[in-house]
């Protein structure tokens, strides 16, 4: 891949895009998460190319580094079932 300025540029320039167009898109979404958990709030919106439909669903988090302390597992215990590979990622900023 070329490292070119005009790439680099581009690149830039379309992450920025996409940032812009999230966070409309999340306003939206906000606007019928809203109107969906009035009281009889409708949780379906049409247009008249698309349907969204708004799910409510309950997600369980469980901290696990308190869990293995209450259990009496070790640093030591946890480092054997651990594995690390290199993940990569490209950071882009403004000048």
């Amino acid at each position: 891949m070329n490292n070119d300025l005009n790439t680099v540029d581009t690149l830039g320039s379309l992450l920025a895009q996409i940032a812009d167009l999230t966070k409309q898109a999340d306003a939206i979404k906000d606007g019928f998460k809203d109107s969906a958990t009035a009281p009889n709030g409708s949780k379906v919106f049409e247009g008249d190319m698309f349907k969204a439909t708004v799910i409510e669903a309950n997600r369980a988090t469980v901290n696990y580094k308190k869990l293995l302390a209450d259990l009496g597992v070790t640093e030591d215990t946890v480092a054997q079932y651990t594995s690390t590979s290199a993940v990569f990622s490209v950071k882009v900023t403004s000048r």
